[in-house]
C-alpha cells in the first residue's frame, strides 16, 4: 500500500449485511470496483464488499465509501 492510497477493507459476511441494511439498498445498488484493482486487498473475491476510507485534506474529516468487487 502506498501513503498516498487510502485504506481499503474487505468486509466481513455480517459486516456487509449490517451496511446494505442500514443504507436500504442490495449489492447491485452499490458502486463498483474491478477485481483486479491494485488497491484491493489481496484476499478480495467478486461479490466482496469494500470500505475506503479516504481522509479530506483540507477538514481533516475521514470519508468512507463502499464498493462491490466485480
Amino acid at each position: 500500500m502506498h501513503i498516498l492510497q487510502p485504506k481499503h477493507l474487505k468486509l466481513s459476511e455480517k459486516d456487509s449485511e449490517e451496511i446494505l441494511n442500514r443504507l436500504n439498498i442490495s449489492k447491485n445498488q452499490l458502486p463498483k470496483i474491478l477485481s483486479g484493482d491494485i488497491g484491493l486487498p489481496e484476499n478480495c473475491a467478486v461479490g466482496d464488499i469494500v470500505k475506503i476510507e479516504r481522509k479530506d485534506s483540507e477538514t481533516d474529516e475521514l470519508n468512507t465509501y463502499f464498493r462491490v468487487v466485480v
